[in-house]
């Protein structure tokens, strides 16, 4: 896969709502008064803020009215995005990029297993009211620090899918992979498991499954987790295929910085290895992967990374660019 070109669309936020005390949502509308792009369960935008772009997930379902929610919690040690995003009022215009879906939903799938955790309910629960519309077999578990209150919690509650949620307050360590393994034990074997939340949360998800043999489990990331120590360090070569150009990726510097350097542009959107904007097909050499985009087997074949975040084991990578 070669660069990958963002496309926007114009939205006009029609409305913010106070969904818990440092959690906003806010419904966007088409500027222009056309429907947003549609989009499938799963899927999230990228949102300008000046030089900064985040990404959220998209929370309604796209056959509503053409509109998109989101929600954005307030993080006390926010790098700008979140601030700006709850600095934001009703009537604001917004620069957003098109859905992009790395966390789908598997139509064939028998049984569908939602896990939230915290503010990882956002793309969970499109994915319920989907499942929901569809009449599909699932379970969906929301785990939160505190019923008071608790995001969305009285929207779940005033809809049908009040009788296929579970709410989990409170909850810390043995006690949440408790609750995860009850709740895998109820089950069918092969069953879709789909999990958004803190990084604690989502390795006990990952546990609690991999106890659990025959479920598949779908994961997505709000933020990058914390990179592994002792892993290969050192600078190495980027050739690009397409120009011949080699160049040195020092070991302070991700690929991306350093093509920028030598001034070649790279599309990127949140430079954690999260979003899959960069994502670029390998030609020679055996990356060094530390995105959480790609799956196990992906990163095994070696023949795309991220190169926002990804390094190399080689002393020189071929790019198809």
């Amino acid at each position: 896969m070669g660069r990958h070109k963002l496309t926007t669309q114009s939205a006009l936020i029609r409305r913010i709502g106070v969904e818990a005390a440092d959690i906003r949502s806010i419904e966007l509308v088409g500027a222009d008064g056309e429907p947003l792009r549609p989009f499938d369960a799963g899927a999230h935008i990228d949102v300008y803020l000046g030089e900064l772009i985040r990404q959220y997930s998209l929370i309604n379902t796209t056959d509503t009215d053409g509109s998109y929610r989101i929600a954005i919690k307030l993080e006390p040690n926010s790098r700008g995005g979140s601030r700006s995003m709850h600095a934001l009022a009703e009537g604001n215009v917004l620069k957003i990029g098109l859905p992009r879906n790395n966390f789908a939903l598997h139509p064939e799938a028998a049984h569908s297993v939602l896990l939230a955790g915290g503010i990882g309910i956002t793309p969970l629960l499109g994915m319920a009211y989907r499942l929901l519309a569809r009449d599909k077999s699932f379970s969906f578990d929301y785990f939160a620090r505190s019923s008071d209150p608790v995001a969305f919690g009285e929207e779940i509650r005033g809809t049908a899918l009040a009788s296929r949620t579970r709410f989990h307050f409170g909850l810390t360590g043995e006690a949440v992979r408790r609750a995860l393994a009850t709740r895998l034990d109820t089950v069918p074997p092969n069953a879709h498991v789909y999990t958004c939340g803190p990084g604690p949360f989502m390795q006990a998800v990952r546990e609690a499954v991999g106890a659990k043999p025959g479920l598949a489990l779908h994961l997505e990331y709000f933020v990058a987790e914390p990179r592994a120590q002792g892993l290969a360090a050192g600078s190495f070569q980027v050739k690009l295929a397409k120009s011949g150009t080699t160049i040195r990726v020092d070991a302070d510097q991700t690929i991306v910085e350093a093509l920028r350097a030598a001034g070649i542009e790279v599309e990127t959107s949140c430079e954690q290895g999260v979003c899959g904007t960069c994502l670029t097909t390998v030609l020679t050499g055996r990356p060094d992967h530390h995105d959480t985009i790609l799956t196990e087997e992906e990163q095994k074949a070696g023949d795309r990374m991220l190169l926002c975040v990804s390094r190399s084991l080689d002393a020189e990578l071929v790019l198809d660019r």
